[in-house]
């Protein structure tokens, strides 16, 4: 195992006593010299969304005790729960029932509008310019010997997650990860991806570039939610993320591998089927090479999980609907009752009409032909051709704008990526949005 000559580690105990804070942090806490970096981000904004970053808060304080210094620590976040006007308890976000406050210390390195995919690419390539004015200016500013920890938490669909305001597309990641290989801009790189579909996000994920990647769910299924609060009227968590995390809570970091955890949290997660990705060799690695280099004991270094209780979890893309159901039971006053089923009214609405607007999408495009609508808007295929398909979502986003960024509009996109692998012009496929999106704006 490698270590620091008596002389050398004498004189780095004398540095990090004396040098001022934001120097102390450089020392070795990897086997090759390098060190630990992280980026951590919540892509969803709203009350509804609140497990998205209460995830992100437990994550940080995972990696904040083990050891990695908030100066290499990037947290990207909307940061409008804590102090949200429906939190009964201001500055408080929790990630289970009953939980502590995780909250507290957390960086607001990116909030709001900054949390974007731009920003999200720049932070983790470690390029600076501009961002001093958008947050904290704080990249990934790592070398070939470091080690980065990625752990996103959001909605998803085929080939992308979701930021609040926009799209990133796996092309594009994936295209950043290469880059940063080439550029030797880390050693290893673990990442972790909670959103549905987020298998899709490392299909072409090479295995050749240091990188192991685990998703929520496989490349056609959905995420899910957990721990539904009462008093908040929201879920606390998802189902991946909390079982990864109360691993990482529980085990001794030099003690379980990230292959361990990866097997444990597969088998726990019964809700979606748990995908790794890259670089196998990675797997062998203890959690410390990523998510902290203090070795702090934890129930005697055995592999285990706290006692989870999934049996009320629910498709990411219906967690408003059940919150609203939940709130519709819980309420006595008529006129209460009334004000939810109007909620519910609307949300039903608009989710039909999101289904209709596909369905006139694609009938148009077949020429009614049937059989081939419903392929079209049932199949679950991976896609073929990323830029018709990037294309025809983008267009669709912007084009059909009066849905906003309803999560359901996410549960069609599948729609898009067969279109595209029937081999659809693209050309035809927007063509057809316009006509039909003219008559919703």
């Amino acid at each position: 195992m490698w270590q620091l000559p008596a002389i050398t580690l004498a004189l780095a105990i004398t540095l990090t006593n004396t040098l001022p804070l934001d120097t102390q942090f450089s020392l070795p806490e990897l086997e090759n010299g390098g060190v630990h970096w992280a980026v951590i981000v919540a892509g969803s904004n709203g009350w509804y969304n609140y497990r998205h970053q209460a995830d992100i808060c437990h994550a940080y304080q995972i990696l904040h005790k083990n050891g990695i210094p908030d100066e290499r620590i990037v947290v990207m976040m909307y940061d409008d729960i804590a102090f949200n006007r429906q939190n009964p308890h201001p500055g408080v976000v929790i990630n289970h029932i009953h939980g502590s406050n995780l909250y507290k210390g957390v960086p607001k390195d990116y909030t709001g509008d900054a949390v974007t995919p731009s920003v999200f690419l720049k932070v983790l390539q470690g390029q600076k310019v501009g961002l001093d004015s958008l947050g904290s200016g704080k990249v990934i500013d790592s070398g070939p010997n470091d080690n980065i920890f990625v752990f996103f938490a959001d909605h998803g669909a085929p080939g992308l997650i979701a930021f609040p305001n926009e799209y990133l597309y796996a092309t594009k990641f994936i295209s950043a990860l290469k880059d940063m290989h080439e550029e030797k801009k880390y050693a290893k790189m673990l990442i972790y991806i909670e959103a549905c579909e987020s298998g899709s996000m490392f299909a072409n994920l090479p295995k050749d570039i240091n990188i192991f990647a685990v998703s929520a769910s496989n490349d056609h299924e959905s995420s899910y939610a957990c721990y539904y609060d009462s008093e908040l009227e929201t879920y606390l968590g998802d189902v991946f993320s909390v079982s990864w995390m109360e691993n990482s809570d529980k085990v001794s970091m030099n003690k379980e591998s990230v292959q361990q955890q990866f097997a444990i949290v597969k088998k726990v997660v019964n809700t979606s089927h748990v995908q790794e990705f890259g670089d196998m060799s990675i797997g062998k690695l203890k959690l410390s090479a990523f998510q902290g280099p203090k070795a702090a004991m934890r129930n005697n270094g055995q592999n285990s999980l706290t006692t989870f209780d999934f049996a009320n979890a629910v498709h990411s893309r219906q967690v408003v609907l059940q919150i609203l159901k939940n709130k519709l039971e819980k309420v006595k006053s008529w006129q209460m009752k009334e004000a939810i089923k109007m909620e519910l009214y609307q949300l039903y609405k608009e989710q039909d009409l999101i289904g209709q607007t596909f369905r006139y999408i694609t009938n148009r495009l077949t020429q009614g032909e049937s059989e081939l609508t419903e392929k079209m808007l049932q199949a679950s295929e991976s896609i073929q051709d990323d830029s018709c398909y990037e294309e025809a979502v983008e267009h669709f986003r912007h084009t059909c704008s009066s849905f906003g960024n309803s999560e359901h509009i996410l549960g069609h996109l599948k729609t898009f990526v067969n279109l595209c692998n029937a081999k659809f012009y693209i050309g035809h496929i927007t063509n057809v949005i316009d006509h039909v999106c003219s008559s919703l704006n």
